[in-house]
């Protein structure tokens, strides 16, 4: 069994009216890195109608684009993308922002999210003639607002697709931001020298010294032209169902979601944590990143010392050569070394952010049992997972979560620790200063906003006899794309 973190979605950027509108958007995917590592682009455009130009690749942002790339690809207006592959393969195919031409002229776009019903519109989409070129879900969005036969543009295009998506577009003579309207993913509104800038997250801003204005509201699609900015509300009204893991774990400690500041929610998760599980102990060590500011907070709320035993190696890469049976544990111990002294004798409480299959968990109480640890007691500052995701983040299957298969009792004896103890729901969504029923918290209770039935498939429907036309038009709407 591999080990296994939870895995990042990916990072959406775009600009509008911007003479360095590419460089803009380096420096905002640089800031965005933590949400994708496998590659990274940037389309972008000057005048209106003038041609699209594209540089995608594999890596890194800073390995992605050199200054002549950058020179290259100069325009007053951009989007890009960092990816991890929640759909479809990690190959440079894959790689966004994509860009197709139509008859309503260029298309590019950069999705951050998961379709659940990707699978069925596109097979109904090559039934109907579309040739697509690689395996991910975002290449069915761009197909859809491509359809010739359809009247109404990209509002009826968007109501096609069902699940997570943030999204910026761009079209000969816009840039639009789009968010499901359940709101799972982020996406914030921005401003610098009097262009408009869109991003997942609000710490590419502080790189660029770009003003924040505010989020991109669930369901509303943003529209930027050298008129200005306007909005347009194409959806059904649907609750609230932000990813409550993005205050976890993905988002970055400097971002503002929701009015709040990461860095500070998480701190509050463990002053929670250590009210609901405390424990005495000599030292309370977190593992980095994502662990850092949770075991601040308990450690400020039990009175317990706080240092960094684990120290992280920034510089890893991709290995291509395991040597497992040189080192044991390589993939553990690459990423973090232990510091001896910092534990020896002592009653140590971990702090980590979740526990997904629980064999990295496992490898670090050896560790520490090895550095001579007297007790080893796990917190974990987010409830078990339980269920899948099926919204963007690379959650495994349910019977490869540890939580899903094992009680408390049996997941501490497996990872061979003196005590355990996760955040509930309640007090996870405590920290946040919102309400419950703003979040999706599916991989936990597997209470799912939007419907999730894997065998549903288009042949299921078929059989059934009621399969759904998803590629209907519907009546004529505003179209944005106009010429």
């Amino acid at each position: 069994m591999k080990n296994y973190r939870p895995t990042h979605e990916c990072g959406v950027f775009a600009v509008f009216g911007h003479p360095d509108a590419a460089v803009l958007t380096y420096y905002g995917l640089y800031a965005l890195q933590h949400r994708g590592q496998e590659s990274a682009g940037i389309v972008t455009a000057g005048a209106s109608n003038s041609p699209f130009i594209r540089h995608v690749n594999m890596g890194l942002v800073s390995q992605v684009f050199s200054q002549n790339d950058l020179e290259r690809i100069k325009g007053t207006r951009a989007v890009g993308h960092v990816r991890y592959s929640t759909s479809g393969s990690s190959n440079l195919i894959n790689a966004q922002p994509f860009v197709v031409n139509t008859a309503r002229g260029q298309i590019a776009i950069a999705h951050n999210g998961n379709l659940v019903n990707a699978a069925v519109l596109r097979e109904d989409l090559e039934e109907n003639g579309s040739i697509f070129q690689t395996s991910t879900d975002s290449e069915v969005i761009l197909h859809l607002l491509a359809q010739p036969s359809e009247p109404s543009g990209v509002f009826s295009a968007l109501r096609k697709v069902h699940g997570a998506f943030s999204l910026v577009l761009m079209s000969e003579r816009e840039v639009i931001g789009v968010r499901d309207p359940f709101g799972f993913r982020p996406l914030s509104i921005g401003k610098i020298d009097g262009a408009w800038v869109l991003s997942s997250e609000t710490c590419a801003f502080d790189l660029i010294h770009a003003e924040f204005v505010r989020e991109v509201e669930p369901g509303e699609v943003v529209i930027i032209d050298e008129k200005g900015i306007r909005s347009e509300w194409p959806f059904k009204k649907e609750r609230s169902a932000f990813c409550i893991f993005e205050y976890v774990y993905f988002a970055r400690p400097d971002s503002i979601i929701a009015d709040i500041n990461v860095a500070r929610v998480r701190t509050e998760m463990g002053r929670e944590l250590a009210r609901l599980h405390p424990v005495e102990a000599d030292v309370v060590i977190p593992v980095p990143d994502s662990g850092n500011y949770a075991a601040l907070g308990l450690a400020e709320e039990l009175g317990i010392p706080y240092s960094h035993a684990f120290v992280r190696n920034h510089y890893i890469g991709r290995t291509f050569l395991q040597p497992s049976q040189l080192i044991r544990d390589f993939n553990v111990r690459v990423k973090l070394n232990l510091i001896k002294e910092s534990v020896e004798g002592k009653r140590v409480i971990v702090v980590d952010d979740s526990i997904v299959r629980g064999t990295t968990a496992r490898a670090r109480v050896v560790n520490l049992r090895e550095a001579g640890a007297k007790e080893v007691h796990m917190r974990i500052s987010c409830p078990p997972h339980k269920y899948s995701c099926f919204y963007g983040i690379d959650f495994p299957d349910p019977e490869k979560l540890l939580a899903n298969q094992l009680s408390l009792d049996e997941i501490r004896d497996y990872l061979g620790c003196d005590s355990i103890g996760y955040l509930d729901v309640p007090s996870m969504v405590r920290a946040t200063g919102q309400k419950q029923n703003q979040f999706c918290l599916a991989c936990f209770n597997s209470d799912y906003p939007v419907p999730v039935d894997p065998n549903l498939d288009k042949y299921v429907l078929e059989r059934r006899g009621h399969r759904p036309n998803l590629l209907a038009a519907e009546p004529s709407s505003p179209n944005l794309f106009s010429t």
